[in-house]
């Protein structure tokens, strides 16, 4: 993954609405949802949801399908599995990553 793809993915993922849609996209698997599934299922209007798809949709991190007249959208898993890669490529110098002692949000203070 280059530079700009990881940017837009993060940048799209840096707004709390656009987040939860993608984490319930990723819940809901391969099968994906309709927009009027997650509008329900996050409590989110319509007309906000669609900007949020579409973002979202840019940084092709979900993809759209058409399912008769309606579209499906689901997580695009191999810009997921980029991203991660892209953030994680330069683990620990090269060396085996060890398990980590505490998390986070523990040390955060």
């Amino acid at each position: 993954m280059e530079n700009k793809n990881a940017l837009a993915a993060l940048a799209a993922l840096a707004q709390e609405s656009r987040l939860a849609v993608f984490r319930l996209l990723i819940e809901a698997g391969p099968g994906g949802m309709s927009p009027g599934q997650i509008s329900e299922k996050l409590g989110m209007p319509p007309s906000s949801l669609s900007f949020h798809l579409k973002e979202l949709t840019h940084a092709e991190l979900i993809a759209p399908t058409q399912n008769g007249r309606y579209l499906i959208y689901a997580a695009h898993m191999p810009t997921m599995q980029a991203l991660i890669g892209f953030l994680t490529e330069n683990c620990c110098g090269g060396n085996p990553c060890g398990p980590v002692s505490a998390p986070l949000a523990a040390t955060a203070g």
